[in-house]
């Protein structure tokens, strides 16, 4: 799906007054939401359209030279980024951070935001299990694939 299709969408929520608006095919998931009339973005004051493509994070074990470093395990395991985008780990940048490390997080807790075409994407965990690493520095360019943090499964 691209931003043409996204738009196209838009349209025709906006046409037809809906709400809400989700479509999930294999490994891609759009959810489009409108909020008491007003339409509005994470870190725009400006009336907009939240989107939130939310491919499912790519999980992986972490690699076996992880496990040199005292601070990781061979256990721990990554979650990647399914896009390339830039990296935000607060949903504003007066706002606290999603998650720390230490911190317990389950499939439905939101990591961290990455901003791909000007659309504000959520990240989930995917995965229960404690944060024991941040690989990623707040507001950097990411690759797809690219490890964002690892994770002891609980």
């Amino acid at each position: 799906m691209d931003l043409k299709d996204i738009k196209a969408i838009i349209d025709l929520m906006k046409k037809n007054s809906i709400s809400e608006f989700e479509l999930e095919r294999q490994d891609f998931k759009i959810k489009l939401k409108r909020g008491n009339g007003a339409i509005s973005t994470v870190q725009q004051e400006e009336p907009q359209m939240v989107a939130y493509a939310v491919p499912p994070a790519q999980i992986s074990p972490g690699n076996p030279s992880a496990a040199q470093n005292p601070n990781n395990s061979s256990l721990d395991l990554e979650i990647k980024s399914p896009m390339i985008g830039t990296f935000y780990r607060a949903p504003s940048p007066e706002a606290g951070n999603y998650i720390e490390v230490g911190m317990e997080v389950n499939p439905d807790t939101v990591v961290c935001i990455i901003e791909a075409m000007k659309v504000m994407n959520e990240i989930k965990a995917e995965i229960k299990g404690v944060v024991t690493q941040a690989l990623v520095e707040n507001a950097k360019p990411v690759e797809f694939g690219q490890p964002l943090f690892k994770l002891r499964p609980a």
